[in-house]
């Protein structure tokens, strides 16, 4: 993981933009603002000194800031991203945000714009892709391996070798036995407990986790 001491904008001026900011300045890092299409919030905080800058293109008035896109659902985030590409704005311009309380292993890649909150362990040999949010607490264990714009909740725990697809939510202190597959997409539900594969786009839940019918995960 290199160093990266840009300036960051943040994408977005809900809660995980407060949280992010909080993390960055934790972490030493300069949050300038943040960027939202919403007008009637340009002008105003999203938190003390966490000032909405303007809309998204505003990014583009910013070349030497860094970008984190701070939308909580996975498929937000992939839109925005998309947005933001359509301005020429391209992968080098967005930095990962990492809590400096979480314990992640020297081998550990993880992928721009990703954000990693207070707790977040990581333990040997975990991969973390683009635009990835985890919240406080999250155990990452030897081999994992998280998609583009997955998003895992507070608490949530991944035994060895677990691949958790692009876009895949994990609620609240989910658990995901080794060597499974969340795929693409899917949403486990708050303390569910996952023993099997999870195909692409479903919803499980439960203590073992299953199939919720009628339910989709898809974007």
């Amino acid at each position: 993981m290199s160093h990266d001491d840009r300036p960051l904008l943040l994408v977005a001026a809900g809660g995980l933009a407060r949280e992010t900011a909080a993390a960055a300045r934790a972490a030493g890092r300069r949050v300038l603002g943040c960027l939202d299409d919403d007008a009637t919030r340009w002008g105003t905080d999203a938190a003390p000194g966490l000032p909405v800058l303007g809309a998204l293109e505003e990014a583009t008035r910013h070349p030497d800031a860094a970008l984190v896109v701070c939308a909580g659902k996975g498929a937000v985030r992939a839109r925005l991203v998309d947005r933001l590409a359509g301005f020429g704005l391209g992968a080098d311009r967005y930095a990962a945000v990492v809590h400096p309380a979480a314990a992640l292993a020297p081998d550990t890649v993880l992928g721009e714009g990703s954000v990693l909150l207070a707790g977040v362990v990581a333990t040997a040999q975990v991969a973390v892709g683009a635009h990835v949010v985890c919240m406080p607490r999250v155990v990452l264990t030897h081999d994992d391996r998280l998609g583009d714009h997955a998003t895992l909740c507070a608490g949530v725990v991944l035994g060895g070798e677990v691949v958790v697809g692009r876009g895949a939510y994990l609620g609240m202190a989910a658990s995901v036995r080794e060597r499974t597959v969340v795929g693409e997409w899917a949403v486990v539900g708050m303390g569910a407990v996952v023993l099997a594969d999870v195909p692409p786009g479903e919803t499980w839940v439960g203590v073992p986790a299953r199939a919720l019918r009628g339910a989709t995960g898809h974007p």
